[in-house]
């Protein structure tokens, strides 16, 4: 189903997907260690983040909270927004609306 939104998808997931490809070890996710992960091209490296974005867009809307490697990804339904945060900083936002 995803979660809701008012903008275009395809700026949304773009935004989502350099967003989630900024946590460092996000790799974790798909449980690869880091030299494993260092050895994809980056062409590869962004048609994983990509997809992952995609994927979160969607689960986001029946799990409002998704642990990626170190960082979370949290779908904040009253302001309309992703956010990803590592640790206690934020490192990105994607407005939805």
């Amino acid at each position: 189903m995803g979660v809701k939104h008012g903008r275009d998808y395809a700026e949304i997931l773009n935004e989502l997907t350099e967003a989630v490809g900024r946590i460092s070890d996000g790799y974790v996710f798909f449980e690869m260690e880091p030299d494993e992960w260092q050895e994809l091209p980056q062409e590869s490296k962004l048609e994983v983040w990509e997809a992952l974005a995609e994927d979160l867009f969607f689960a986001l809307g029946e799990e409002p909270v998704i642990q990626v490697g170190s960082g979370v990804v949290i779908y904040d339904k009253e302001t309309h927004r992703i956010n990803i945060l590592v640790g206690e900083e934020d490192l990105a936002s994607v407005v939805l609306v």
